[in-house]
């Protein structure tokens, strides 16, 4: 008994089974919880791993981000759930909440196939239409079509227009050439980058006109030697290899815009050949070229496009080599030219192109390839 009187339950403030009760003499006094949540009766005591009990919303990626992303493992086709030890993932947060904390999240379709046993990832069958992740060239070829664009009659009235200016400048002189030929290497060295999908590069563009302007000062120098050219493009070569080796991309990126690099000067260069050609030479083989890229053009078939430019082309110098002093050998140095000219227009056309490549490789490609053509047929027949 204690010497505290008898309390009713007027006195009564309530059972509360965590206050510390006098133990009797002789006992260890228990001391007191220092976990300020034990004071709470129906907080449930977790040993170990612990859960986050906020369950954030589950955000939907993009369509096209998902397109061919693989299956997770056998837990892909339950709204990403998997356990430890499926596949090495560990389940997120909002899966691994307690029962009594969880809410349950709307259920989501899968993006993928029906999921594999998670030992390879599964994939979607391919598409063809309304995928961001495949090129325009990819969807023709599933698709069973070509992916080659020809560059059409306005490329082609260009490309005829710069020949014929090319063409009337060489009966003028060489002084005169040189306008028209710095057009045409300006034109030459943008649409090859273009044509590799390298835009903008004005870097590489600025190094290959550089190179093309240096080779037609060169010449003019040099009494229009053909010495001037290889000397021009070596040079050239060197010097976009140590630029690119100074470049700090990545390996792949350096090797490929190193290749285009030097691809873009070596024909902006070797149009210069124009310049060393005989006078005579350059105007049958200009006006070749022009002639033979517009008759490409019309809608004909393939095989009796290309055998009716080349036909066109050795008119077109049978007729200018009457008006200049080839004479008949015209008609040969004209069907040369054509050929190279047609594959530069083959050149221009590859990948699904788009139409800022026809507005310039597809114009300037024709006859920068046609140049060697033009000097090595007229250093034989003049």
């Amino acid at each position: 008994m204690t010497d505290q009187p008898y309390q009713g339950y007027d006195g009564y403030d309530g059972y509360d089974p965590y206050r510390q009760q006098p133990a009797p003499q002789g006992w260890p006094q228990q001391q007191p919880y220092d976990d300020p949540q034990a004071a709470q009766p129906y907080t449930q005591q977790w040993q170990g791993q612990t859960w986050e009990t906020q369950v954030q919303p589950p955000v939907a990626p993009p369509a096209e981000e998902t397109a061919y992303m693989p299956s997770q493992g056998a837990g892909a086709a339950y709204g990403g759930y998997q356990e430890p030890g499926w596949g090495g993932t560990q389940a997120p947060a909002h899966a691994q909440t307690p029962a009594h904390a969880q809410t349950p999240a709307p259920a989501q379709a899968p993006a993928q196939t029906p999921p594999t046993d998670g030992s390879e990832p599964g994939y979607g069958p391919a598409t063809v239409a309304g995928n961001a992740r495949i090129t325009d060239a990819q969807r023709a070829r599933l698709e069973g079509r070509s992916p080659i664009i020809e560059p059409g009659v306005q490329p082609a009235g260009l490309t005829a227009l710069l020949g014929l200016l090319l063409a009337g400048a060489a009966a003028i002189g060489p002084y005169a050439l040189v306008v028209p030929l710095v057009a045409l290497q300006a034109v030459t060295a943008a649409g090859w980058f273009r044509l590799n999908g390298m835009w903008p590069a004005r870097q590489g563009i600025a190094l290959a006109f550089a190179g093309a302007l240096t080779a037609d000062v060169a010449l003019l120098a040099s009494g229009r030697t053909p010495a001037a050219i290889l000397g021009t493009l070596g040079v050239w070569v060197l010097l976009a290899l140590v630029l690119q080796l100074r470049s700090h991309a990545d390996p792949d990126e350096r090797m490929y815009g190193l290749m285009a690099t030097v691809a873009s000067a070596a024909l902006a260069i070797v149009a210069s050949g124009y310049l060393a050609s005989h006078g005579d030479a350059v105007t049958v083989g200009a006006a070749s070229v022009a002639v033979a890229v517009l008759v490409r053009a019309l809608p004909l078939p393939t095989p009796a496009s290309v055998a009716a430019s080349l036909l066109a082309a050795a008119g077109a110098g049978a007729l200018a080599g009457a008006l200049t002093g080839l004479g008949s050998a015209g008609a040969l140095l004209g069907a040369g030219a054509a050929v190279c000219a047609l594959i530069g227009h083959r050149v221009a056309s590859y990948d699904y192109p788009s139409r800022f490549v026809h507005f310039t490789a597809g114009v300037a490609l024709p006859l920068a390839a046609a140049a060697p053509a033009v000097y090595l047929l007229g250093r034989a027949l003049v």
